[in-house]
């Protein structure tokens, strides 16, 4: 009788055991796993280089708009947006300002900003993708497609309810072979759909550090926010 006693116990304790111990989180769906080799490739990267091609439409306005230029990043906090077209136009974080400089629709002023306090967010644009993107984006799968030869592919992001973010949706293509973005399209809440291609790209290699350096014009009036 005391060794059923015990063996009942012993079953008992075990039912107790699992039935307090948490549950498993449910397996990455395919969408997610995408994501999730974008957040692993990137989290190595301390440098890069790129240009690039940005498309702007407002459905608001009914306006269209082209650019190209190129860029450099220093992980977290410097940044050198340098645009080819229109000529001249600039957006350099320093690791103190972020610097925009758009004479081609604002001449005249360059409107200076302080950095956030940990130097992401506001001048690495893969931050605002792969932050904890689980917890923050309803994700789902667009489907595989090619982007200058290489296999990529696409993900939806909509941020989820009381997730803050920039986007009201946003787009992300994902190189198969090596996780980077290849090219992404957000829709902010104003009208703006922003995509910008990546026509080349290269990581971890030497950039300029003078690049990460603004000097303001002479006549430019310095507009703080």
């Amino acid at each position: 009788m005391r060794s059923l006693i015990a063996c009942a116990a012993l079953v008992a304790a075990s039912a107790a055991a699992r039935a307090q111990a948490p549950a498993s989180a449910p397996a990455p769906s395919d969408a997610e796993r995408v994501v999730l080799h974008a957040v692993d490739a990137w989290r190595g990267v301390k440098a890069v280089r790129a240009t690039f091609e940005q498309s702007l439409t407002n459905t608001l306005t009914g306006t269209s708009a082209r650019a190209t230029g190129e860029f450099q990043q220093r992980r977290p906090d410097r940044l050198s947006v340098r645009f080819t077209n229109p000529s001249g136009d600039a957006i350099v974080a320093d690791g103190e300002f972020v610097w925009m400089y758009l004479p081609s629709s604002t001449p005249g002023q360059v409107i200076r900003e302080p950095m956030t306090r940990d130097g992401t967010g506001t001048v690495d644009f893969t931050d605002e993708f792969l932050r904890a993107p689980l917890r923050r984006y309803a994700i789902t799968d667009l489907g595989a497609g090619v982007i200058d030869g290489r296999n990529v592919h696409a993900v939806r992001l909509v941020p989820k309810p009381g997730e803050s973010s920039r986007f009201n949706r946003a787009t992300v293509w994902v190189d198969d072979a090596d996780g980077y973005i290849r090219q992404f399209e957000v829709q902010e809440s104003n009208g703006v759909t922003r995509r910008v291609h990546l026509t080349s790209l290269d990581v971890n290699v030497d950039v300029d550090a003078g690049a990460f350096t603004f000097k303001v014009p002479p006549g430019v009036k310095v507009v703080s926010r």
